[in-house]
């Protein structure tokens, strides 16, 4: 089984990436194979919308995002993990989602109205930390979160959401919430066997 870990957010080891690490630690742990993607890192655009996935479902822009296309099709379970900007994920995130367009046109290509009635590729989970508390802080980025696996042909089934932490590091300070993202980790791979 194999666990793709996303790392949404554009910070060297922030919060957002301290838990996904403890959760890709669980998994690990669990018997799961992991693989990681850094958001920041890739050099890419965004989609351009020029249609050019429309007849095949791959996407014609030639950049890095071309390496990151069959991580996300060979995954069992992804983990997307981002820290909340302007109730939504970063840009950098947001690049490579948008980009999940061509995959969505694969996945209305090759399967019927009734058939994506159901997810045959795996399950999606969301972690997000917020430096605030508002009470609809996460709503933006759970719909994203929905949309981006309906495109991957997957499931969304929540996840671990951390208000009001935001200083680098100071996800250290709350040992509950490691302990929930470990724990996320093993519960992602036996729910899957």
């Amino acid at each position: 089984m194999k666990v793709l870990g996303i790392y949404g957010s554009p910070r060297k080891n922030g919060n957002s990436a301290i838990l996904l690490d403890k959760a890709l630690d669980g998994a690990e742990s669990a018997g799961a194979e992991i693989i990681k993607v850094y958001s920041r890192d890739p050099k890419m655009v965004g989609c351009l919308e020029c249609g050019g996935c429309d007849k095949t479902g791959k996407c014609v822009v030639k950049d890095d995002m071309q390496e990151i296309y069959p991580l996300l099709e060979i995954a069992d379970n992804i983990i997307l993990s981002v820290p909340i900007f302007f109730y939504s994920v970063p840009a950098q995130a947001k690049a490579i989602i948008d980009r999940c367009q061509a995959l969505w046109r694969k996945r209305m290509l090759t399967k019927s109205k009734e058939q994506r009635k159901t997810y045959d590729s795996g399950k999606g989970y969301l972690i997000a930390v917020a430096a605030t508390s508002g009470e609809k802080i996460f709503d933006g980025t759970i719909l994203v979160a929905k949309y981006f696996y309906d495109a991957l042909d997957m499931s969304y089934e929540g996840g671990l959401f951390v208000r009001k932490v935001d200083k680098k590091g100071a996800i250290m300070e709350h040992p509950e919430f490691l302990k929930e993202a470990y724990e996320l980790g093993i519960r992602i791979v036996n729910d899957s066997k």
